[in-house]
């Protein structure tokens, strides 16, 4: 039988656990949010999509821009994410 401390504790941190994963799902990047970062529509190509990354990846890794390079890079695999759900789009 587990003792009351230890009860605690695993209470403790089954509820940290919880609120960890709600701050992460708060930083979820949405859709629409990923749509505004890569400057695109709901009717842009993947193609367009990739191409859209590729140059702004590049060209925040030129300005050095480390933080704009990750939100571009989180934006693409967020869209990829929607768009493997939906494999006829990615063609």
């Amino acid at each position: 039988n587990p003792k009351p401390l230890d009860q605690d504790a695993q209470r403790t941190g089954a509820a940290q656990e919880a609120v960890n994963g709600i701050r992460r799902a708060s930083k979820a990047m949405t859709e629409q949010e990923a749509r505004q970062i890569l400057g695109i529509s709901e009717k842009t190509s993947w193609e367009e999509i990739v191409k859209k990354y590729d140059t702004m990846f590049e060209k925040n890794a030129k300005s050095g821009s480390f933080y704009l390079q990750s939100k571009v890079h989180r934006a693409k695999e967020c869209l990829e994410s929607i768009y493997h759900d939906k494999p006829d789009i990615m063609n």
